[in-house]
């Protein structure tokens, strides 16, 4: 078992919607951490009742406390849900994923070990096929040996410690909310996810060009806290239409004038 340092507690923050099989993978790879988790964080953004049987399953069992947090389903909305779930956490240090992200075993120990303050953290994850997927959810178990990650994300499947903290500081990686982590007084400093932003893309983008102009460095996790991702159809944005030139506009705002809060945030949770 790793030695912590630095952080007193983690909460781990597993965002769902409506797919208990994928769920029920990653709540499996949770509990093989090397380093668990003070406290699971389910924010559901309105499942059916399965998701909520599933959860009352793996409590009964789990080395950890586990709080679901649930929505009505009112369309995407996963800016407010993971607010309602942040506002509830009781450590200092969020690590955040989706529910359908599988974790290597050395995930919260590779987030912890690349925890400062004054900074948040962005991983990357492998994306797996669609084959090897199907063959996760009929077996009901994730097989490494047998992933087939896709082109263009090959690489991320290696945790190779002595690149990891080469790459740090200054590998460029792309912002995903479904690998991020962050102080929880940091992430109340800005007030949170934008609750404006409903349907799919760029509210973690958002919350990072705020911690950018609070002063926080952002610090990457290449070849570290390594995530695989179960495939699904990828939702895209629509580059030419006015929902997405919205939002670049919005964050551009952002990053011009140097806004640190906005209205529609975690405060009203807290």
């Amino acid at each position: 078992m790793a030695r912590r340092t630095k952080v007193q507690g983690i909460s781990l923050v597993i965002s769902t919607y409506n797919w208990k099989e994928a769920l029920e993978l990653v709540l499996l790879s949770v509990f093989k951490q090397t380093v668990l988790p003070d406290e699971l964080i389910i924010a559901d953004d309105g499942s059916r009742l399965d998701t909520q049987e599933l959860i009352d399953r793996y409590r009964q069992e789990s080395p950890i406390p586990i709080e679901h947090v649930w929505q009505e389903d009112k369309g995407f909305r996963l800016s407010k849900i993971r607010n309602k779930a942040i506002a509830k956490a009781k450590e200092d240090y969020i690590i955040q994923i989706d529910g359908d992200c599988v974790l290597e075993r050395h995930f919260i120990q590779d987030h912890i070990e690349a925890a400062r303050p004054g900074t948040y953290v962005c991983g990357s994850r492998a994306c797996c096929s669609q084959e090897f997927s199907q063959e996760c959810f009929k077996s009901g178990v994730f097989d490494r040996s047998k992933l087939k990650a896709v082109k263009g994300s090959f690489f991320n499947q290696f945790r190779i410690r002595l690149l990891r903290n080469s790459l740090m500081k200054h590998f460029p990686i792309t912002i995903k909310g479904c690998n991020m982590a962050f102080w929880k007084k940091d992430v109340l400093t800005v007030n949170g996810y934008d609750e404006d932003y409903k349907g799919w893309g760029y509210e973690d983008h958002d919350l990072a060009i705020r911690f950018d102009n609070i002063g926080l460095k952002k610090r990457s996790l290449k070849m570290g806290a390594v995530m695989y991702h179960l495939y699904h159809r990828e939702k895209d944005g629509d580059l030419s239409s006015e929902d997405y030139k919205k939002r670049m506009q919005k964050m551009a705002f952002l990053r011009e004038n140097k806004i640190t809060r906005i209205s529609t945030g975690i405060d009203q949770y807290v």
